[in-house]
């Protein structure tokens, strides 16, 4: 299972694309509330979650997490003791454990991209701790997937999807997103 945590102030558009793309690669994908069954995002759009977190737990069925940025839900993630269950376990077990914009600072501070190369959005970089910054948009190393901004959304899900499904399924998947 994939679980896409949502905070009060989630960017709307890192969360659902990302969640849109891995679903479409037929990836069992969860959105979880953090703050309630429905989460409004940083530009107040409510999202109806598929579940709360308080319903789940951290155990073997888990696969990946993933935290998107946004303010303020990326702050709520981070002090989520929830969240922060989910985040450790993963890394613990060898699971994926994803972020993008604002959120990989969240796993700078925790000290889990320490040696590997990860990319936030700018002005986050100090979080970073003792990860090589990246000059690409999204970056995969080891369990560990960063990207940017909202604006390479959908690659960021291709990339988590690619962990999955492969590079030539992902290829296909991004080639019928992207049929002109």
């Amino acid at each position: 299972m994939i679980y896409v945590f949502l905070a009060q102030g989630f960017e709307e558009v890192e969360a659902l694309a990302t969640v849109d793309v891995l679903r479409r690669a037929g990836l069992e994908t969860k959105t979880v509330g953090v703050t309630g069954k429905t989460v409004s995002g940083s530009h107040s759009i409510p999202v109806v979650c598929d579940c709360e977190i308080g319903e789940i737990s951290p155990d073997e069925s888990l696969e990946a997490v993933v935290l998107p940025g946004g303010m303020p839900g990326t702050l709520n993630l981070e002090k989520s003791a929830e969240v922060n269950k989910f985040i450790d376990y993963a890394a613990a077990n060898d699971k994926y454990v994803c972020a993008i914009c604002a959120a990989p600072s969240i796993l700078g501070k925790k000290g889990l991209l320490k040696g590997k190369e990860a990319i936030c959005f700018p002005g986050f970089e100090e979080c970073l701790i003792d990860a090589a910054l990246s000059e690409n948009s999204v970056v995969a190393d080891g369990k560990f997937i960063t990207a940017k901004a909202c604006g390479v959304a959908i690659k960021f899900g291709k990339v988590i999807a690619e962990q999955f499904i492969g590079k030539v399924e992902a290829e296909k998947l991004w080639e019928s997103l992207y049929n002109d």
